[in-house]
């Protein structure tokens, strides 16, 4: 039966099977990695290097979270620096978590995912807003309305793409 059917023909046909029921069963690394690729986070998933995403709303400053208070959001870990920031967060999170991932918004509004100091910041409209550093929160806040404008628009065009490819 197989004798009749080239090597080749064979060969692919076995491919295509394995890649179905690869993809079927969502093992494509691509696959696993995309959801995280939208979010900022370091080796371990731990967002805003630890920060506690509520304290910028509650306190209007950056306070480091703490891993006796924890939750899960998109696939990155969250820190707390009480029970009462992590409930807050647990019951809203899209409110708490920093806009375009977590990635710097100036960046996003330039077409790149550029990493955070927690230290440069800004909530706008109730939205949590993070940037590189202060030099560039420096340029990005008298303008700031415009580029999240743009960065609006761009992040869903960046969104699920590594930050190494942009």
């Amino acid at each position: 039966m197989f004798s009749k059917i080239s090597g080749s023909k064979l060969l692919t046909a076995a491919a295509l099977v394995m890649a179905f029921t690869v993809s079927s069963c969502g093992l494509i690394p691509s696959q696993a990695e995309s959801s995280i690729n939208a979010i900022n986070v370091d080796e371990s998933r731990l967002a805003i290097k630890g920060y506690d995403p509520v304290a910028y709303f509650t306190e209007a400053k950056p306070v480091l979270g703490s891993s006796q208070f924890t939750a899960e959001h998109f696939g990155a870990t969250y820190h707390f620096s009480s029970a009462q920031h992590q409930s807050l967060f647990q019951g809203n999170p899209n409110k708490y978590a920093p806009q375009y991932g977590g990635y710097c918004a100036f960046g996003v509004s330039k077409e790149y995912k550029f990493d955070i100091d927690p230290e440069a910041w800004a909530v706008v409209d109730d939205k949590l807003y993070l940037n590189l550093n202060k030099k560039v929160q420096a340029r990005w806040l008298p303008n700031q309305d415009e580029l999240i404008v743009d960065a609006d628009t761009i992040w869903t065009q960046i969104v699920d793409k590594p930050a190494t490819e942009l």
